[in-house]
This record gives C-alpha cells, sequence and structure tokens, in this order.
C-alpha cells in the first residue's frame, strides 16, 4: 500500500507504521483523525480489513495494528436504540 491511496487518503496510517517509538495513545489519535477524514459512506469493516492485510503482517506487535484491530465493527454487536423505546416505562 503506497501513501495516499483511497483506504488512508492522508497517508496517516502509512505514517504510524513508519514512526520508531510510536505510542497506543498516538496511534488511537491517528486513528481518530484517519477516521474523520474519511467519508461517510466508507465501509469501515471492509476498509480496516484491508489496511489490517497490509501491515499486519510486518507489523504484528505495532500498536496501529492493535487499535485497527480494536477499530474492526463488531457485526454482531446490538446497537443502542434511541428514543421512547430506551426509557423506562412509568408503570402507573
Amino acid at each position: 500500500m503506497k501513501k495516499g491511496n483511497s483506504d488512508d487518503p492522508k497517508g496517516l496510517i502509512f505514517e504510524a507504521y513508519r514512526i520508531e517509538g510510536i505510542t497506543a495513545s498516538e496511534c488511537r489519535s491517528i486513528f481518530l483523525d484517519w477516521a474523520l477524514s474519511l467519508p461517510l459512506e466508507t465501509d469501515m469493516r471492509a476498509v480496516i480489513t484491508r489496511l489490517l492485510a497490509h501491515y499486519e503482517a510486518q507489523g504484528p506487535n505495532h500498536p496501529m495494528t492493535t487499535v485497527l484491530r480494536d477499530g474492526l465493527p463488531n457485526p454482531t454487536q446490538r446497537k443502542r436504540r434511541g428514543g421512547w423505546r430506551s426509557r423506562a416505562r412509568d408503570p402507573s
């Protein structure tokens, strides 16, 4: 993967893997900036999976690899329901 492709338009993930001694906290901050730079309609699961396929083998213990794994949306996780369904009902 090269710097500035459709999965990493600003090259943030690319650069994170090149920073010597980067911390998990710094990687989380970079991940947030990266995620906010993508279009709303982006399939985050697909993009993160592609990034992991590229970077995980060369940096399995890199903090960004951990952050990317943690950033994978869990399809079985129930989403919070809002509105009246989430509020307790008055029994009276």
